[in-house]
């Protein structure tokens, strides 16, 4: 079946990405599982505010794990440099094969991690909203002023700072 999808020079991990998405799935599920044999019972409606404070927040976090220059030796082991990126961050390639590859992939790809990242605060606001929402509050407001910093930069290059 993989022989159909793409060439072997251009296929891409398709084992090691079920692998993620099994593992993904797995982790998950034991989180909703666990919260239910404790008792935690998943809110009827999720509140907006907590909708708008952990989708901000997981772009964040999912960017400083992807993106970021201070954390690329998390992600040294799977990429390879390639350059300069946004403001503090660097452009890179993922490298090797199978798992190695796809895990790599994984790590310099924001839209990728944010999946991972929002099911982990919604787990987190199940067994500890208050520390959960902390922690979201923190990398929301880090979101705000990554936006200011941009429109200062920019103001300033205009003259106007």
């Amino acid at each position: 079946m993989s022989d159909q999808y793409a060439p072997p020079e251009r296929r891409p991990p398709l084992g090691a990405y079920a692998a993620a998405m099994a593992v993904f799935n797995a982790l998950f599920g034991a989180g909703l599982l666990l919260a239910k044999r404790r008792g935690r019972e998943l809110p009827e409606k999720p509140a907006a505010g907590d909708i708008v404070l952990i989708g901000v927040a997981s772009h964040k976090l999912s960017r400083l794990i992807g993106k970021d220059k201070v954390t690329s030796p998390l992600r040294a082991p799977f990429t390879e440099l390639e350059g300069h990126g946004g403001p503090g961050e660097f452009e890179e390639a993922s490298r090797g094969t199978g798992a190695r590859k796809a895990i790599g992939e994984l790590l310099i790809c924001p839209y990728c991690l944010g999946l991972w990242v929002v099911a982990a605060f919604a787990i987190g606001l199940l067994f500890a909203p208050r520390l959960s929402r902390f922690v979201a509050a923190v990398f929301t407001a880090l979101t705000a002023s990554d936006f200011l910093q941009i429109a200062y930069k920019a103001a300033e290059e205009k003259g106007l700072g």
